[in-house]
């Protein structure tokens, strides 16, 4: 019986002992993230309020005109070029990526499945330098003979990015949708409720928090996005000013011009990119609080 306890003590702390190593593994993994995210914001914000200081804020933050050779930063035009190519990105996004998992979740055939999730899968493994190829070879000139002009636009911009969006939409809302109790599906059908109205209205709104989260992280890679952006949408540091004209987001103007940058042009790219770091943060935390007031209810 005394060797059977001992056994029983020796096994107990073995587990725990692996347990305490297993937490602290954890908790070093999330003080790496947490520093990582810390480093990033000490670095941009040290280097990129200085620069604003000098430019001066609302000069910077509010000025039309970009032209470093004539110490002239005003980033407003990148800004509202951001949040319409994201806007776009959204409106085209986010209604097909849900109507495509409610498919794949509810309706779709299993022999159409398994060529279906490959192939949405494979969406997400595209290089976003192919996905601007793409833009570049078929979008911009079709806009370019529908609509006149040079093609490279904002339309262009808003059509690639909303595609690029879809696998992130798709596989997080699926899943959402999937982790839904079959009883909800079910209990609809038995008072009545025919089997896509039951979808619509049960078990897509129990998968909520779960769609929500799809679309945050689709939105942020599409205001991230810079290869395919600067491949399609004309590159043009002025005011959007419909569909059919260029713009410059955010992104692209850092890496078109970082490369040759210096002095306080250096530091108006590095403040531009912490800006996009704040727009970012503020984006997720909208985003967060329309899910959890959505969840109150």
């Amino acid at each position: 019986m005394q060797y059977l306890e001992r056994g029983m003590n020796q096994e107990y702390h073995r587990k725990k002992g692996q347990e305490n190593i297993m937490r602290i593994v954890l908790m070093v993994c999330a003080s790496v993230s947490i520093l990582g995210i810390a480093l990033i914001c000490v670095f941009l914000f040290a280097n990129g309020i200085p620069g604003m200081a000098k430019i001066g804020f609302g000069h910077f933050l509010g000025g039309t005109v970009w032209r470093p050779g004539n110490n002239l930063y005003g980033i407003l035009p990148m800004i509202l070029a951001s949040i319409c190519v994201t806007a776009g990105a959204i409106v085209i996004g986010v209604p097909i990526g849900l109507l495509t998992a409610i498919f794949m979740a509810c309706f779709c055939p299993k022999r159409l499945y398994r060529f279906l999730k490959p192939g949405v899968d494979l969406l997400a493994g595209i290089p976003s330098v192919v996905y601007g190829f793409f833009g570049l070879q078929v979008v911009v000139p079709i806009i370019r003979s529908t609509a006149g002009g040079a093609g490279a636009c904002m339309l262009a911009a808003c059509i690639i990015l909303g595609v690029m969006i879809l696998p992130t939409i798709i596989a997080m809302s699926e899943a959402a949708i999937r982790a839904v109790p079959p009883a909800y599906y079910e209990g609809s059908l038995g008072l009545g409720a025919t089997p896509e109205r039951s979808v619509f209205k049960v078990v897509v709104p129990a998968a909520r928090s779960g769609i929500f989260a799809g679309v945050i992280l689709g939105v942020g890679r599409a205001i991230g996005e810079t290869m395919a952006v600067i491949m399609v949408a004309g590159n043009q540091a002025v005011i959007p000013g419909g569909l059919f004209m260029g713009l410059r987001t955010m992104t692209a103007n850092i890496v078109l011009e970082m490369g040759y940058a210096s002095g306080l042009h250096r530091e108006a790219l590095i403040a531009t990119a912490a800006v996009l770091f704040v727009f970012i943060l503020l984006i997720n935390l909208g985003f967060n609080l329309l899910k959890r007031r959505d969840d109150r209810r």
